[in-house]
């Protein structure tokens, strides 16, 4: 049995400045603190996240949220077997800032540094919370990225299909700057469906009505839109009007999402996986009516389904840190010419996804 491992973990993709200790194996390992700051307030006046203002704030606060995180641990940095960071894909000041203080901590240290893909952290995510046997299929659905993988190895992913343009966040943010709800647009849309008829609009289910596992919810955005203009009077939308509307719109991701996914599970049960699991991580897996379809799906199906505690299920150092120790095992490491990239596919293979999301370019 392989040693137990320390690794600190720090995240700065996108609008949330991460840090956190994890310790463990592969597949058996636990958080030992997790210490997470949103910039919302710093980026609400401008209904999205503006990159140079995140870029600033994860600059200013990455070495307090160290520091928070190894008192919460209980621990020093000299008892830190490795350094993991986000090293892409992101925005890029925002991944910058990061690399550079792992770089730092590193040089200073002399600990091995290592630099964890963003779209990995999530997808192993279900191996930090529940030890999840390989192979697995994850649905990544966040802010930034949609995408079905077949997690084969911790840097082994086959890509089954992924959003052509908006990512589902990018569609929820959208729609609730449109309904005038506060950001970010998942939470808003989801609390404000609740008191809503999702029957009373008939939005589209983009691509449904052709082959694989590709998605768009672009057009499902200027549908609402349209719904939306049609209903205001002097310049106001009722807000019976407003909740009809969110509930339809959410009402049409899930069935995407469910249909979608049931397409990429027919793919993945093909393999014959001694184990089946469906996993799902990102930002919008926190989405209730999102995991409900999902769970009844794998019920019906008879597949194991698993998703990361809500605090998990956004952007974080955890899972940074847990897809590092997956590095570090392997021993696998890098060097002080690791570079922030902007762009970094998880399937090298698969052809790059069209667009890219103002929460950080699509892989």
């Amino acid at each position: 049995m392989p040693p137990s491992l320390t690794l600190l973990g720090i995240e700065s993709s996108c609008d949330d400045t991460g840090a956190a200790l994890v310790t463990g194996q592969p597949g058996a390992a636990r958080v030992l603190s997790s210490v997470v700051e949103g910039q919302a307030e710093l980026h609400a006046a401008f209904g999205g996240v503006v990159p140079e203002i995140a870029a600033r704030a994860h600059a200013e606060r990455i070495d307090s949220c160290v520091a928070r995180a190894l008192e919460e641990a209980g621990i020093t940095l000299a008892e830190v077997d490795a350094i993991a960071v986000t090293a892409g894909p992101g925005l890029i000041g925002g991944v910058l800032s990061g690399v550079m203080c792992a770089k730092g901590l590193a040089a200073a240290t002399g600990k091995p540094l290592i630099g964890v893909n963003h779209l990995a952290g999530h997808a192993l995510t279900p191996r930090l919370t529940d030890g999840a046997p390989f192979p697995y299929l994850m649905l990544l659905v966040s802010g930034g990225h949609c995408q079905f993988l077949l997690v084969h190895a911790p840097d082994r992913f086959t890509r089954l299909g992924g959003t052509i343009d908006d990512a589902p966040g990018e569609a929820f943010d959208k729609t609730a700057r449109l309904l005038a709800l506060p950001q970010p647009g998942g939470p808003s849309v989801e609390r404000t469906a609740r008191d809503g008829d999702a029957k009373r609009f008939r939005f589209p289910r983009p691509l449904l009505d052709r082959p694989g596992c590709d998605m768009s919810f672009s057009g499902l955005k200027t549908a609402l839109l349209r719904e939306r203009d049609a209903l205001m009077q002097d310049n106001t939308l009722r807000a019976g009007d407003r909740a009809d509307l969110c509930a339809g719109f959410q009402q049409a991701v899930v069935d995407v999402l469910r249909e979608k996914t049931a397409r990429a599970l027919d793919l993945y049960l093909a393999e014959a996986p001694a184990q089946p699991m469906i996993a799902v991580a990102g930002g919008v897996a926190a989405n209730g009516a999102i995991r409900a379809a999902l769970t009844g799906l794998c019920a019906e199906r008879g597949v194991a389904f698993t998703a990361p505690p809500l605090a998990l299920c956004t952007d974080n150092a955890a899972m940074i840190a847990y897809a590092g120790l997956e590095r570090f095992a392997a021993g696998e490491t890098d060097d002080m010419t690791l570079a922030a990239r902007p762009r970094w596919p998880l399937d090298k293979r698969a052809p790059a996804l069209l667009g890219s999301g103002k929460k950080g370019a699509k892989a």
